[in-house]
């Protein structure tokens, strides 16, 4: 274990238990909502729904959504129906990606596309999407549905580019860093923002929660491309290398490949580029990533962006006991295991 990777191992555990109690009463009617409006006289719709959405512990994009309205003031209920909707935006990506990818496991359980097919996934993230739309119209802000929508927008090119530029193995840091924070980070960041509306906060208030929304996204993206090559399936929910055998380009790979240079590029160019893998592959991809100190790098720049993050909620009254809680929630998502 290197000097970095050991760092991160001595530190203190994170707890969001103090975060999930402060939520509990509002999420309870969440998740109320959810199940709600998931139902459908369409069998298939609520069975397949169930399924992924059933499997969420955490549920962390609308619980962001609940403690950026909660930390700009709110006292009403204004927040609950966006982050329905956001939770209903997440999870229509997800089963849209995991046909895209052809994911095997998702939340630990056999992927939805593998037992109702790809069709039915993707109709049923379709319904997901317009069951979001709907609950934005419902909450009655303008500014929120804009927000959300121009967040659906961008996911959806993210994931494009990313998939246009797939077993790319010279893409750039800078270019990966654009393609998580559109697929991943600007659903984290409208959810904040969106709460933030929803509380009727000041502009800068609004924006700095964005901002948190984002630097937080950059921070969980990045510790799920590390833990991709230093995690297992037990803890992951998914299986581990599941990014290398599909050949994505992310920034643990991409620093391996860089440091590892000449000696390493018949073996990357393929795995990665030309995706013919046999079954010892990843282990080897994966010893690479962490001689290299790759995993670590990337590590590293999440707990940049959780700092980032943190800063953003400097503003808020030091006495609302929900900023504390947001800021464990950006230490959490550097420090988690799965």
């Amino acid at each position: 274990m290197d000097a970095a990777s050991a760092a991160i191992a001595r530190e203190k555990p994170v707890s969001i238990d103090g975060l999930l109690e402060l939520a509990k009463p509002d999420m309870a009617k969440v998740d109320a909502l959810i199940r709600d409006r998931m139902q459908s006289p369409v069998s298939v719709i609520p069975a397949l729904a169930e399924h992924l959405i059933g499997g969420s512990a955490k549920r962390l994009r609308p619980l962001l959504t609940i403690a950026a309205a909660r930390v700009a003031g709110a006292q009403d209920d204004a927040c609950l129906k966006l982050a329905a909707a956001v939770e209903f935006i997440h999870t229509a990506t997800l089963l849209h990606d995991d046909v895209v990818d052809s994911s095997q496991l998702r939340r630990g359980k056999v992927a939805a596309h593998l037992i109702w097919g790809a069709p039915a996934s993707v109709l049923v993230g379709d319904f997901l999407f317009a069951r979001a739309f709907e609950l934005m119209v419902e909450a009655g802000s303008m500014q929120a549905l804009e927000i959300l929508a121009r967040a659906s927008r961008v996911i959806a090119e993210g994931e494009v580019l990313q998939l246009t530029r797939a077993h790319d193995l010279n893409l750039s840091q800078d270019l990966y860093l654009e393609i998580i924070k559109a697929k991943t980070a600007e659903l984290f960041a409208a959810a904040a923002e969106a709460g933030a509306v929803s509380a009727g906060a000041s502009p800068e208030g609004c924006e700095a929660l964005r901002k948190f929304g984002q630097d937080l996204g950059l921070a969980f993206q990045l510790v799920d491309d590390a833990l991709d090559y230093s995690g297992d399936a037990a803890t992951l929910g998914k299986n581990a290398g599941d990014d290398f055998r599909e050949g994505k380009a992310t920034l643990p790979l991409l620093l391996a490949i860089a440091k590892t240079g000449a000696a390493e590029k018949p073996f990357w160019d393929r795995t990665v580029g030309r995706r013919e893998q046999t079954d010892e592959d990843f282990e080897r991809a994966r010893s690479l990533v962490a001689s290299t100190g790759a995993d670590a790098a990337t590590l590293a720049l999440a707990g940049d962006y959780a700092a980032t993050a943190k800063a953003q909620l400097a503003d808020f009254a030091s006495s609302n006991s929900w900023r504390p809680a947001l800021e464990n929630l950006a230490d959490f998502a550097v420090q988690r295991k799965s």
